[in-house]
C-alpha cells in the first residue's frame, strides 16, 4: 500500500474471493461506438469466469458477443470510509452449447428480471485487478477536508 493514498493493490486470488461475495456488478462495453455501463447480477463459474444471465433479445447480447469487455464489482462502507473494487477484463461470449446452457440453468446466476428466452454470457478473466481502501479519510487519525 502506498502510504500517501491509502489504497492496497489486491492480487488475483483476493479479487476473485471478493467477487464471490457480492451479487451485483457492472459490465462495461461499447454501444454505438461509445462506452456503456450496465448493472447486472452475476455469479462466478467454477473456473473463475464471470457469468451473466440476460434476455436473448437484449441489445447487450449482440454488443458483447465476441468483444472485449470490462466487468466491475465493489463493496463500500461509507461510515468507515473503506471498501474495495475489482475489475475483470476479458472476452465475452454468449453460451451456445446446449449442454453448457443446461448446466448453467441449474447452477448459473438467476436473473433478477426473468425473460422468456434467456442466455448466458461468459466473461473469461484475462486481466483481473483490484484495490482496497482501508480506513480512508480517518486512516491516520486526521480527518482530511472534503
Amino acid at each position: 500500500m502506498d502510504a500517501n493514498d491509502g489504497f492496497r493493490e489486491l492480487d488475483r486470488q483476493e479479487c476473485m474471493r471478493l467477487l464471490a461475495k457480492v451479487p451485483v456488478g457492472r459490465i462495461v462495453y461499447t454501444r454505438q461506438a461509445l462506452p456503456a455501463v450496465l448493472p447486472v447480477n452475476f455469479r462466478l463459474d467454477r473456473d473463475g469466469a464471470v457469468l451473466l444471465r440476460t434476455s436473448a433479445l437484449s441489445p447487450l447480447v449482440s454488443a458483447v458477443d465476441g468483444a472485449v469487455v470490462a466487468f466491475e464489482a465493489d463493496a463500500v462502507d461509507a461510515a468507515a470510509h473503506s471498501g474495495w473494487s475489482v475489475v475483470v477484463t476479458g472476452s465475452a461470449t454468449v453460451i451456445t452449447d446446449p449442454a453448457e446452457h443446461a448446466r448453467l440453468l441449474r447452477s448459473g446466476p438467476r436473473s433478477w428480471a426473468p425473460a422468456r428466452q434467456e442466455v448466458f454470457v461468459r466473461i473469461d478473466p484475462e486481466l483481473v485487478t483490484g484495490r482496497e481502501l482501508v480506513g480512508g479519510r480517518s486512516m491516520y487519525g486526521v480527518q482530511l477536508p472534503s
